[in-house]
């Protein structure tokens, strides 16, 4: 995948990929994806030139915020977390991407703190789900909204690579696909955007490998919604996991 304006990335291509091999499905799922086992994804959704050939880019043109950041679980934290501070827990890494989506690439950036985990986590996404919409109608320039997460893993497992010697924690995108293998599609559960927010996926997913192979888990799919309803444009993002620590994040 090229360049595209807009899209600015500082280190060259360490790999270059061959779109061809992964039009055959078996091979784009066994590289690329997870499939959790309650949910089904099929080569009709999976259809590596349908899902390249959208354009996902944002405009930097719009008045206003053109990204919103927040964490359904924002009290999700690391293996050495300050209990109780909230700069610790994912919120922390949300504040450095804004920083870094804000001074280094020059998007306009809303990190919204509002907290839905802090009675229970059981549900969290209807908590969250007024709020974000309220947001969207008072910022209509949002046009990409992340909601990130920190993985929760067993005690043995580390995400972590190293890129440039410098080890740090392997991130993983997230799509809700509003279906379950036994009883097909969610109604109550509906969700426009689907191809969209897989294209998104897909296309990050593949631009990492590029750049920073091996730095991006493959994405995972699974059978709820988790509020990727809200554009277009939205992400789930798990970075690291209770197992990493600050430093291994940054």
């Amino acid at each position: 995948m090229e360049q595209r304006p807009g899209v600015f990335l500082p280190h060259e291509k360490q790999v270059n990929l061959d779109l061809e091999p992964l039009s055959d499905y078996e091979t784009l799922i066994q590289q690329f994806y997870t499939v959790d086992a309650n949910t089904v994804a099929g080569s009709d959704q999976l259809d590596v030139h349908k899902l390249m050939g959208q354009d996902m880019t944002i405009s930097k043109d719009a008045e206003g915020p053109q990204i919103l950041i927040y964490h359904t679980h924002a009290h999700e934290e690391f293996a050495d977390s300050t209990p109780g501070d909230m700069s610790e827990t994912i919120m922390g890494v949300g504040e450095r991407l804004t920083t870094i989506l804000t001074e280094e690439y020059g998007y306009q950036v809303l990190h919204h703190l509002g907290q839905y985990d802090t009675e229970s986590r059981d549900d969290s996404y209807a908590v969250a789900l007024g709020d974000l919409e309220a947001l969207l109608q008072q910022y209509p320039s949002i046009q990409v909204v992340i909601d990130l997460h920190r993985d929760g893993v067993a005690e043995g497992t580390r995400l972590v690579t190293e890129i440039g010697g410098k080890t740090m924690a392997r991130f993983m995108f997230f799509n809700g696909l509003s279906r379950t293998k036994k009883n097909g599609a969610i109604d109550y559960l509906y969700n426009p955007y689907i191809q969209d927010n897989l294209a998104l996926t897909l296309q990050l997913k593949l631009m990492s490998e590029q750049y920073y192979p091996g730095l991006a888990r493959n994405i995972y799919l699974r059978s709820l919604r988790y509020n990727l309803h809200l554009s277009d444009k939205a992400l789930l993002i798990e970075v690291g996991a209770q197992t990493n620590t600050l430093h291994g994040i940054e």
